[in-house]
C-alpha cells in the first residue's frame, strides 16, 4: 500500500493528469472553437491558434480534472473509470490536479482577454464558470438533474459561441440554429453518459439526471434530444440539413438501451464505448459540411 505522504514521481503525476484530462475528448471542445473562429475570420492568426491550443488541453484539464478530484469517491466504486473514462486520481494528485488546471488555463485566458472584446470576456467567463462549478463546491451543478446536463452541453458548445464573438461574427438565425442543435446535442450526451453510473452514483450519495429520473427515462430523454438536434439541423442554411443524417448514428447506438432497468444500467458502459468513436466520424462527416459551405461562399 502506497505512502499517501511520499512525493509521487513526476513521471506519474504528468501521467495521471493526462489521463484526467481525457485525451480522447480534447478534439471535442477545441473543434468547435477553430472551426467557428476559422469559418468567420476565414484566415489564420494568433488568436485562432491560441484559442485552439486553449481548449484543446488547458480547458479540459480544468474541466475533467476538476471533476475527477470531487468525484473521487464514486469514482473509486466504479469500475469503469480508469483510462479514456477518467482517471481514478490518488489522493496525493487532488491539489496537484487543480493547482496544474489553473497554472495551465491562467496565460491563455490573460492573452485572450487582451485580443478580445468585453462580449468575449463575458462567453470566456460564463464558460469557465460552467467548468469549475459542474463539479466545485458550492454549487456542484452535476448533482442538480437536469441542469447537470445543460451545464455538461456547456461545456462543449460554449467554445464555438465563443469562437463566434472573438472573430465578430454576425448571428443570424441559422448560425443560431447551429447552436441550438449543438447544444441537445450535449444534452444528450450527458444524459446518456450519466445512465451507466446510476448504481455507482447511488451508492456515494451522487444526485444526477439518470438517479433522478432513472435508467430507462433517461435513455429516452436521450434519444428525444437526439432526434430533435437533427430535426433542428433541417432549418440550417445549405448543406447544414443535410448534418441531420448525423444524428442517426447516434439514434441507432442508444436506442437498445431504452428499456434498461436501474440495475443493469452499466450495461451502456457499451454504447459509452461506441459513442466516444462515433463522435469522429460524426466529426468527419461535419468538417465536410463545412468545407462545402465554405467553398459555395467565396
Amino acid at each position: 500500500m502506497s505512502d499517501s505522504r511520499s512525493p509521487l514521481p513526476l513521471g506519474r503525476i504528468a501521467r495521471e493528469l493526462v489521463i484526467s484530462s481525457r485525451p480522447v475528448s480534447w478534439i471535442n471542445t477545441a473543434y468547435p472553437f477553430a472551426a467557428a473562429y476559422l469559418l468567420t475570420t476565414r484566415e489564420i492568426d494568433i488568436p485562432l491558434v491560441v484559442g485552439t491550443l486553449f481548449f484543446l488541453v488547458p480547458y479540459n484539464l480544468a474541466m475533467y480534472g476538476i471533476n475527477d478530484v470531487f468525484d473521487y469517491e464514486s469514482d473509486l466504486r466504479n469500475p469503469r473509470k480508469g483510462g479514456a473514462h477518467g482517471a481514478v486520481l490518488d489522493r496525493r494528485m487532488h491539489r496537484i490536479t487543480l493547482w496544474a488546471a489553473a497554472l495551465a488555463c491562467v496565460p491563455f485566458v490573460v492573452y485572450l482577454v487582451v485580443v478580445g472584446s468585453p462580449l468575449s470576456w463575458l462567453v470566456l467567463a460564463a464558460s469557465l464558470f460552467f467548468v469549475v462549478f459542474y463539479s466545485a463546491p458550492p454549487l456542484r451543478l452535476k448533482e442538480r438533474p437536469f441542469a447537470d446536463s445543460v451545464t455538461s452541453s456547456i461545456h462543449f458548445f460554449s467554445p464555438a459561441v465563443y469562437g463566434l464573438v472573438l472573430a465578430g461574427a454576425t448571428w443570424t438565425w441559422g448560425l443560431m440554429a447551429i447552436i441550438v442543435a449543438f447544444a441537445l446535442w450535449g444534452v444528450a450526451s450527458h444524459a446518456f453518459g450519466a445512465v451507466q453510473d446510476v448504481e455507482a452514483d447511488r451508492a456515494a450519495g451522487i444526485a444526477s439526471i439518470a438517479t433522478s429520473r432513472g435508467a430507462a427515462w433517461t435513455v429516452r430523454f436521450a434519444l428525444a434530444c437526439y432526434a430533435l438536434a437533427g430535426a433542428v439541423m433541417l432549418a440550417t442554411p445549405w448543406p447544414g440539413p443535410l448534418a441531420a443524417l448525423a444524428a442517426v448514428p447516434y439514434l441507432v447506438v442508444v436506442w437498445p438501451y431504452r428499456s434498461v432497468a436501474d440495475a443493469d444500467a452499466a450495461r451502456a458502459t457499451a454504447g459509452w464505448r461506441r459513442f466516444l468513436w462515433l463522435n469522429q466520424f460524426a466529426g468527419f462527416v461535419v468538417t465536410l459540411l463545412l468545407i462545402w459551405w465554405w467553398m459555395l461562399t467565396l
